[in-house]
């Protein structure tokens, strides 16, 4: 087998799927890496959503038998929709990061990979393979960053010097013990936009980042968001793009590549107040191919209510206050009695009156005492 020509086929046949960008490394252990993840987990900074055993993120050769390289692939994202909707009063609209708009990308990687699978095997038949897309054990960009896709940015993504920041990653493990590429250079040199950007602090330092405080994990959480943080996410229902907006590389980049990747504005940039009443049915109707539903209805109907307090929105108490009547869930309740306070007015503030009456959870009177003594101090 000559593994040079092969990986020059490899590169030819992935561009003509769709693959935007292709890096090739070897299978050793991650060990920088492990000591990164060791000092987060001791700093309580972890999600929670990653491969919880380290080792199986660091060392490729616990996921396949005798490794020898690993391909990592990245897909351009498209940052504008070419068709706008605007937000008004009484129609306010909330906001996915651009990561959720189109087609839910783990699809689309999969397939990509899949295909580039399919293409060795016809010539390799002894090919052995094991892909990932986020959420397998390895890390997307540790590998990317390791395969010269690009430099792993202060903001904690991978910045390509073609695309910016704004690519989904993917990886395959192998047993064809391809040539590795050159790792690229940091090239963030002294710059902080994203770190002074951040509207949470999450970004504690360059390349490092607290998940507990970030905005783009807390709305994918299922509980009661910290009351410090509920304002500053504002009208996102899912996701924060503010440390890639920030980035001076990312600044002019746009690329429309992939149909399936395009957002329709009624879904990337959706009407709040319909969110609240959405039927699970319904919800997976509309938002069930986008990856910001991946955690449900319930979140997105959370995070709407704090859009909806976010603006303001007077016409919304209605559904608000159905939610603190009528929710099972302490958490959309308490919600729901939190962005009536914020609201504010004769409606809302009679209606958490009567609820305080009734209420007998703990975690929900908190929120309707807390929101009423705004209007009683």
């Amino acid at each position: 087998m000559d593994v040079n020509k092969l990986k020059a086929e490899v590169i030819a046949f992935s561009k003509e799927i769709g693959i935007d960008k292709i890096g090739f490394t070897t299978a050793d252990p991650f060990t920088e890496l492990k000591g990164r993840l060791i000092r987060q987990q001791e700093l309580g900074y972890q999600s929670g959503f990653e491969e919880p055993d380290i080792e199986k993120r660091v060392t490729p050769s616990m996921l396949l038998e005798e490794p020898l390289s690993i391909i990592s692939i990245a897909l351009a994202y498209p940052v504008k929709m070419k068709q706008r909707v605007e937000g008004r009063k009484g129609g306010r609209r909330g906001f996915f990061s651009r990561a959720s708009w189109g087609l839910d990308y783990h699809h689309i990687l999969k397939d990509r990979l899949k295909k580039l699978e399919e293409f060795i095997l016809e010539k390799v038949p002894e090919a052995r393979f094991k892909s990932m897309v986020d959420t397998g054990e390895l890390s997307d960009r540790a590998v990317a960053e390791r395969a010269g896709i690009g430099w792993s940015g202060k903001n904690c993504a991978i910045i390509t010097p073609e695309f910016g920041s704004y690519v989904y990653l993917g990886e395959m493990i192998t047993n064809i013990p391809f040539e590795p590429d050159t790792p690229m250079e940091d090239q963030c040199g002294t710059c902080t936009a994203c770190l002074d950007a951040c509207p949470t602090g999450a970004l504690v330092q360059g390349g490092q980042i607290n998940a507990q405080s970030c905005i783009a994990y807390l709305t994918q959480t299922k509980g009661f968001i910290p009351e410090e943080f509920r304002e500053k996410i504002g009208n996102r229902v899912y996701g924060c793009d503010s440390c890639q907006t920030s980035c001076p590389v990312n600044k002019g980049k746009d690329f429309h590549f992939h149909e399936e990747m395009e957002a329709d504005p009624e879904i990337a940039k959706p009407l709040l107040r319909p969110i609240l009443k959405l039927s699970n049915r319904e919800f997976k109707n509309k938002f069930g191919h986008v990856a910001g539903s991946w955690r449900g209805k319930k979140p997105i109907q959370r995070n709407a209510m704090i859009a909806l307090a976010h603006f303001k929105d007077e016409t919304a108490i209605p559904e608000l206050i159905e939610a603190l009547e009528n929710e099972a869930s302490p958490v959309m309740k308490g919600t729901a009695a939190w962005a009536l306070g914020k609201i504010g007015g004769v409606q809302a503030i009679d209606a958490l009156k009567k609820a305080k009456e009734l209420e007998t959870h703990p975690d929900v009177q908190k929120e309707i005492e807390n929101s009423l003594s705004r209007y009683t101090s």
